[in-house]
């Protein structure tokens, strides 16, 4: 194996039910848990610290929400405020500033291969699943919000590292 190889680990076989990707004809809901399912799993096992999950997040939000902001504005159509505003969330106390942190070491510290990983995952299912933007951002919105109460309650820059913290049943 090259140096520059990654060995992608294979996911649960709960979460790659047949070990095949949906069909882009099947239901929006079975391609929509699929992705569900292996952002799970995936986060799960490499115990994905909550900063790496968000800033992959990020990416899609802005990516899939340009696309919809685009195709909205050709037809002369408006988007619902659900998908293009970040959702509210309730945390208890203030949130210690970003200056609070120190973000050369933040950055310094990010695994780019796991990120990647999640990235390519995400771009995958989206791709060859052709799963509709909308559902897609929906999803990922609710990740977000989910995301952003563990940065919100993160007291210090190590806390960022954490693992994500999935509900049961997520």
């Amino acid at each position: 194996m090259s140096a520059d190889c990654i060995h992608v680990p294979r996911l649960a076989p709960a979460a790659m039910a047949d070990d095949a990707l949906p069909a882009p004809d099947s239901p929006v809901e079975e391609r929509l848990l699929f992705l569900q399912e292996n952002m799970v799993s995936f986060t799960t096992q490499f115990s994905m610290p909550i900063v790496e999950v968000s800033l992959v997040l990020s990416k899609y939000i802005r990516i899939l929400l340009e696309s919809l902001e685009t195709a909205a504005s050709r037809n002369d159509e408006e988007l619902p405020a659900r998908l293009t505003e970040t959702w509210e969330v309730d945390v208890e106390g203030e949130a210690p500033g970003i200056d609070s942190f120190p973000l050369e070491t933040l950055l310094g510290s990010l695994d780019e291969d796991r990120m990647d990983i999640l990235d390519t995952l995400i771009r995958t299912i989206l791709n060859e699943t052709r799963l509709p933007f909308a559902p897609a951002l929906t999803l990922l919105r609710e990740w977000e919000s989910m995301v952003r109460v563990q940065l919100t309650n993160a007291s210090g820059p190590g806390q960022l590292f954490s693992p994500i913290e999935l509900p049961e049943g997520f």
